[in-house]
């Protein structure tokens, strides 16, 4: 792929006027427009920017930071300056994660096409690389980081200066003999492909060789025979069979007489130990894997929460770009709160805050344009509607006219069904979920996520929580005078046009499980803030899980998370509430939950509650669970590290102290954390061999989080990267783990190695 890169490099015109450069403005606000030139550089990895022609460059981002390319049609920011910059011109420049966009106009629109053309190109490139591949622009990245005078070549004190930065420390003796075995023309400096050979030589994982001798007879090769042993002993892979061997081998080993042979060699095997195939998340459970016709209540369902919010509750930035990361991350419920705008068009915001605004109707052109990039089944629309009659009416005829056939508007086939369709049989259709005239034209009432005041805000949460405590039904009579005096009370009233197009997600009011089940039907959804929903699973949990069998229910985060901090949505998976909501513009251990969940089932936003959550007579309760779940107890060895990064990349002082913290997250009696020993400065190749042992009783709701801490003795470790997944994914034998940062991007090269081992309970049940 690296030479793939390189021909594109020489041959493609688009990539060649992008490294000759080009003047672009960079435009951060309606007042901010620099004129920058943007070049890229000869790597074909790198874009470095200039405030001039000639002037001295610096990096502005990499191509594998890069998420994708939109044009300036599709730009908040950009259509907010049409009177000054053509639209044409522009366009964006997306990153993984949180990194804020890039946005560009260039001279022309050829120039703007030149650079769209060119970058798509070489992010599809980057895209499509191996492990190896990744090694191997990764240390191209760090050569040309570390050749200040980019003339292709390096000193033994330059490799040992970006050595250092790298985080290797070693014996200088050492790595200069394997520095001069490296230097094959001889002239006291490596060049490019030296520079691999030479970090190779260095790489040599002791671990790995011991590992493949252990196997193989005469310790130069795996013969098929060997390393079918291996998949079937260590691996686990008990249905493994020779052809799934030869197979293997065909993947990994890089010579053509080793292929031909049916023979793996010592870079084959560690390619195959680094590869999908030898990672700890299942390549099975990586596609679409599980049944997808089932009731909609029957499946964890992703959700967001104030989705338009970008930053804070109070005073953060509204913007369609929340609605376009979440829809992209594979989210399929996303929430709208809309009030009155100026000239008759609903804005979306947070009521009552200092949140800028955007319109309702830009808001719905952003879900129909973005809602199936990632997957194919039903967006949820969450509506919270504050506005008049004839504000609603626009709300209403903006949903129909911008969605089309995307909206459903009609129950499937016409029919009243007696359970919720299938995320199968919605495929690509947009659901509204909010309040529904009855057939009287009465009004129903949510327990609206109404946010507490910005003084006495415990105050207002505890009023908000006893708002809704279970009350004692009413006479009939009583309950008429309530609803009239209900609707004397309430300022707006709803829009029937508006009603309409909620068919199989009516919000209602909750008020107990028992009332539910005598009152509401199975197309009827409650909402719970997280303090009730989380006194509700202490106070009646096997009640919740069976209400969750037959009725959808939406979790959102307390009125007091001001700063969009989140919940551990574990404890509410755990009960079965299906739309746990999440704050997904901010980082953290909750949203390394959420998104280490739904990675599974091709990150189509929907996963199959676990049989006992989809039983209308389950008898499990999450805080007290009995039998018939059987134990499991699982061993880890934690082996090894391998380039780990560093913290603060230009800080050459520092070298990581890596230690590794292993997290269970499921119902209360399985939730636990250990951690090994930490190895004194040496983020490069660490060696831990350590054992965790966890005992876990209901691992088909357990999810396991591998974070590497940097250990300071005085203050709190250091974050340097994590992997989240379910236990029900986890391959068992020796597997790379592969680290994400906080913002779940991939650290490549950096991983540990480790040894799993599952072992079915043999004490009994657990009572």
């Amino acid at each position: 792929m690296a030479s793939l890169l390189q021909d594109r490099l020489t041959t493609d015109q688009d990539l060649l006027l992008m490294q000759e450069g080009m003047p672009m403005r960079k435009v951060r606000s309606k007042s901010w427009k620099k004129l920058r030139y943007f070049r890229l550089q000869d790597d074909g990895m790198t874009v470095w920017h200039a405030r001039q022609a000639r002037g001295s460059a610096k990096p502005s981002f990499s191509i594998s930071d890069v998420e994708t390319i939109r044009n300036g049609h599709d730009s908040e920011l950009l259509r907010s300056l049409t009177e000054e910059l053509p639209l044409e011109q522009g366009f964006t420049v997306v990153f993984h994660g949180r990194r804020s966009n890039l946005d560009l106009v260039a001279n022309s629109v050829e120039e703007a096409q030149i650079w769209m053309r060119g970058l798509h190109l070489l992010v599809d490139l980057v895209t499509s690389m191996d492990h190896q591949e990744r090694l191997d622009q990764w240390l191209s990245d760090w050569f040309q980081r570390g050749d200040k005078n980019q003339d292709g070549k390096m000193s033994f004190q330059e490799v040992q200066r970006l050595l250092h930065l790298m985080n290797v420390e070693m014996d200088q003796e050492y790595a200069f003999s394997l520095f001069q075995a490296a230097d094959t023309s001889q002239s006291g400096t490596l060049e490019g492909e030296e520079f691999v050979q030479f970090y190779k030589a260095l790489t040599k994982r002791a671990e790995v060789q011991e590992l493949f001798e252990s196997f193989s007879a005469d310790g130069q090769k795996l013969t098929l025979l060997e390393f079918l042993d291996f998949l079937r002993e260590e691996q686990k892979e008990r249905d493994c069979t020779s052809e799934l061997a030869l197979e293997l081998i065909d993947r990994y080993e890089p010579s053509d007489s080793g292929k031909l042979r049916h023979v793996l060699s010592m870079d084959g095997f560690l390619s195959y130990l680094c590869s999908k195939d030898g990672d700890i998340f299942n390549p099975d459970c990586l596609p679409i894997y599980q049944d997808m016709t089932q009731p909609l209540n029957h499946y964890f369902i992703c959700s967001s929460h104030n989705t338009y919010l970008v930053g804070d509750q109070l005073c953060g930035q509204s913007s369609v770009e929340g609605y376009i990361r979440a829809l992209k991350r594979g989210c399929r419920c996303v929430e709208v709160d809309v009030w009155d705008g100026p000239s008759g068009e609903p804005v979306v915001y947070h009521g009552h805050t200092l949140t800028s605004r955007i319109l309702f109707k830009d808001v719905v052109a952003t879900v129909a344009q973005y809602a199936f990039q990632t997957s194919d089944y039903p967006v949820i629309l969450s509506l919270e509607t504050h506005c008049s009659w004839e504000q609603q009416q626009t709300m209403a005829r903006h949903l129909t006219e911008i969605l089309g056939e995307q909206l459903l508007s009609t129950t499937l086939d016409g029919v009243l069904p007696t359970q919720l369709p299938s995320p199968e049989e919605l495929r690509r259709k947009i659901l509204v979920k909010g309040k529904k005239l009855t057939l009287e034209e009465d009004l129903e009432y949510e327990e609206e996520e109404v946010e507490p005041e910005l003084e006495g805000e415990h105050e207002s949460e505890l009023a908000l929580e006893s708002q809704f405590e279970t009350e004692p039904e009413p006479e009939p009579q009583e309950q008429n005078l309530q609803i009239k005096d209900k609707k004397k009370k309430s300022k707006n009233i709803l829009c029937p046009a508006l009603s309409s197009l909620v068919i199989y997600l009516k919000s209602v009011s909750f008020r107990s499980f028992t009332h539910s089940k005598e009152h509401y039907h199975f197309y009827e959804i409650s909402s719970f803030s997280e303090t009730k929903a989380k006194r509700l699973i202490k106070e009646a949990g096997n009640e919740f899980v069976q209400h969750n069998t037959w009725q959808l229910s939406r979790v959102y985060p307390s009125g007091l998370r001001t700063d969009s901090s989140n919940y551990n949505p574990q404890e509410l998976w755990n009960a079965g509430c299906q739309m746990v909501a999440m704050n997904m513009q901010t980082a953290g251990l909750e949203m390394d939950i959420c998104d280490g969940h739904f990675r599974q089932n091709g990150g189509c936003g929907y996963v199959l509650k676990p049989d006992f959550l989809r039983d209308n007579q389950s008898s499990f309760h999450p805080e007290r669970p009995i039998s018939p779940f059987k134990a499991q107890t699982l061993l880890i060895q934690v082996i090894s590290g391998q380039q780990l990064p560093k913290l603060n990349k230009t800080k050459e002082g520092s070298i990581v102290d890596p230690l590794v913290k292993v997290q269970i997250f499921g119902v209360r009696l399985d939730t636990a954390r250990q951690e090994t020993n930490y190895v004194e400065n040496n983020g490069f190749n660490p060696y831990w061999g350590q054992t965790l042992c966890f005992r876990v009783l209901v691992p088909e709701l357990a999810m396991l989080r591998f974070v590497v801490m940097d250990y300071d003795w005085k203050s709190r470790n250091d974050f340097i990267g994590q992997y989240t997944l379910p236990w029900t994914c986890m391959q068992q034998g020796y597997r790379h783990i592969h680290l994400l940062s906080k913002d779940g991007i991939s650290l490549c090269p950096a991983s540990i190695f480790v040894y799993i081992c599952i072992q079915e309970d043999l004490e009994g049940d657990e009572s």
